[in-house]
């Protein structure tokens, strides 16, 4: 019995993975083509359900506000809705440079277009792979220079969110990303949102399963807008601003 014959399905699927190679690698390119051109900055990500009426958002607002203005940098985002776009519109007020890598799907249904609402369609990509989406997500926060100014912060969210965080946490703890150049991974715990999951990683510890001291290391948890802004600006040996400076009503 031949390969094929034993398993029918395997030149299927090789097949339509050399259709799919091709126009993936161009999306991918194309995500480095646009952070080439707008530079690279703080990424966030964030729940797309939590839109302006949910008390995170104006946090988001905020932050995205603040960091960009502290750091002078583009933010990038998933162009989507929710904390996603409180921190585009955060950049925005800053007169700040925004970039973002979209899909179709957010929130659980189907766009009705592939443009954003707002943003110049030369500032965003809308992928057809999720891959690239990633790709351009963990690039834009990549330093290649000491004077790159990026960082990864990560809203409280759901599972999408919740994927491209231990990703990103993977591949800093497997020193695929900030081995030469730290890139600074801010978790905002809004109102100990994210408490649970701290304590099952703590229980991994115990169990063995990670070593003791291993997470927190990649990591930096905040739980307000203040910590972040003060932990950025002495990472990056920056002027913090003053409290009072941060204009929220969530201190």
């Amino acid at each position: 019995m031949t390969p094929k014959e034993k398993f029918p399905c395997a030149g299927v699927n090789q097949s339509n993975l050399k259709r799919e190679k091709a126009p993936m690698r161009k999306e991918i390119e194309r995500c480095y083509e646009l952070i080439h051109r707008l530079g690279r900055g703080v990424v966030y990500l964030g729940s797309s359900r939590m839109g302006p009426d949910h008390p995170h958002y104006a946090q988001a607002l905020e932050l995205g506000r603040e960091v960009a203005s502290l750091l002078d940098c583009t933010t990038w985002t998933g162009a989507g809705p929710g904390l996603m776009d409180a921190a585009i519109k955060g950049a925005l007020e800053a007169g700040k440079p925004v970039g973002g890598f979209k899909v179709r799907k957010e929130a659980g249904e189907w766009t009705a277009s592939n443009f954003h609402p707002y943003l110049p369609s030369e500032t965003y990509l809308t992928c057809r792979f999720f891959s690239a989406r990633k790709h351009g997500l963990v690039d834009a926060a990549v330093r290649s220079c000491n004077t790159d100014r990026t960082a990864v912060v990560a809203f409280p969210g759901g599972v999408g969110t919740l994927d491209e965080m231990f990703e990103i946490m993977a591949l800093i703890q497997l020193q695929r990303i900030g081995s030469e150049l730290p890139v600074p991974f801010i978790v905002m715990n809004y109102n100990s949102f994210y408490k649970k999951l701290f304590d099952f990683l703590d229980d991994c510890e115990h169990w063995g399963t990670v070593s003791k001291g291993e997470v927190s290391s990649l990591w930096r948890i905040c739980d307000t807008n203040s910590e972040a802004i003060a932990y950025l600006a002495d990472f990056y040996d920056l002027h913090s601003p003053d409290k009072a400076d941060l204009r929220s009503v969530h201190p």
